[in-house]
């Protein structure tokens, strides 16, 4: 492992423990996000792997076999790209560029070599001589990840590195940020509550809740297979379909499920895509609103469970408002997870 975490755990002055003791392992060129809401520790988790923040006692940080627990951040050979960028507004996009090369003392020629390489592979050549105030938020975040690159950092940190863009920007930003991280071959870590961010980019994702780790997995892992109700809430959106499990059936409101096997004392869970409108289906629900969304329309349902459902409609033309229709569930689609004692 290049990165080794082991009981790191944060509790603020006043008792208040924004991280339980959390242990992690990434590997060299490892792309990891930590995805979870507001005040779910991974901002706390991300500033003490920098050495923004110290752990409490007991925790190990090891990077390479290197214990770096208690190494202030100027020695731990990080880069960190931050939500707000933090650029120079008073120097040109290359001077940005070459400003941690400059700290380190390097020769003019090899910053400027290096310089030049970045400034390529993140396509930025137009924008070198160009002031920072010049630039949109989306070439100032290109400037905030060559700058992050240009070191050569042994571990990249990415703090919310695309939420001040607008939404067809991030989407666009998103994925160059995917191809560039794995150009570098760079080991990253990066925050976001942003679910598909998180799984566009990452290799793994650790999602967190609470201070605490729910599960780490593969994107398709943890959206296939989670493992706890506020996974399959917060990956994918699955939604509560009440009702009574018995055997492997799920009797609701609108009618009866089949289940792939007996799960009493569970509970239901479906995502929109996967509620189907058939004319021969078994639920019966009313169609309550419906929203065109270009590729789909997104319909909510009445009637058929406990709870409004929504389906993601491919079809040409939807159901009207008030209109009775049938839905059918694919038994492998539908997720019967125990309760959590303690569900965020």
């Amino acid at each position: 492992m290049t990165l080794h975490l082991h009981n790191i755990a944060k509790t603020f002055p006043g008792g208040t423990q924004a991280l339980s003791p959390t242990d992690l392992d990434i590997a060299e060129g490892e792309i990891v996000s930590l995805l979870g809401p507001s005040g779910c520790g991974k901002t706390t988790l991300l500033r003490i792997i920098a050495g923004l923040e110290t752990a409490d006692p007991g925790a190990e940080i090891r990077f390479k076999g290197e214990d770096i627990t208690s190494q202030p951040v100027e020695r731990r050979k990080v880069g960190m790209v931050f939500q707000s960028y933090a650029l120079f507004p008073n120097m040109s996009v290359g001077a940005n560029i070459g400003y941690g090369l400059k700290m380190q003392k390097l020769p003019r020629a090899e910053i400027e070599a290096r310089v030049d390489d970045v400034i390529a592979l993140c396509r930025l050549e137009p924008y070198r001589a160009r002031p920072i105030s010049a630039l949109s938020g989306g070439q100032r975040q290109r400037v905030a990840l060559a700058r992050a690159f240009a070191p050569r950092p042994r571990l990249l940190l990415l703090d919310e590195p695309l939420s001040a863009l607008d939404a067809a920007l991030r989407v666009q930003l998103r994925d160059e940020l995917a191809l560039l991280l794995r150009q570098f071959g760079i080991t990253a870590i990066f925050v976001t509550h942003d679910q598909d961010e998180a799984m566009a980019i990452a290799d793994r994702v650790v999602v967190m809740s609470q201070g605490r780790v729910a599960q780490v997995g593969t994107p398709e892992a943890l959206y296939r297979a989670p493992e706890t109700p506020f996974v399959a809430r917060f990956i994918g959106n699955a939604m509560p379909l009440g009702g009574t499990i018995a055997g492997d059936r799920l009797h609701l409101r609108g009618g009866v499920l089949t289940l792939c096997a007996a799960a009493e004392g569970k509970t239901a869970f479906v995502r929109a895509e996967d509620v189907k409108i058939d004319a021969n289906g078994p639920l019966a629900a009313q169609v309550e609103t419906v929203t065109f969304l270009g590729t789909h329309y997104r319909i909510a349902l009445s009637g058929a469970s406990d709870e409004p459902l929504y389906c993601l409609h491919q079809g040409l033309y939807a159901p009207k408002l008030g209109e009775t229709v049938r839905l059918s569930v694919a038994p492998q689609s539908i997720l019967t997870l125990e309760e959590e004692k303690d569900a965020a």
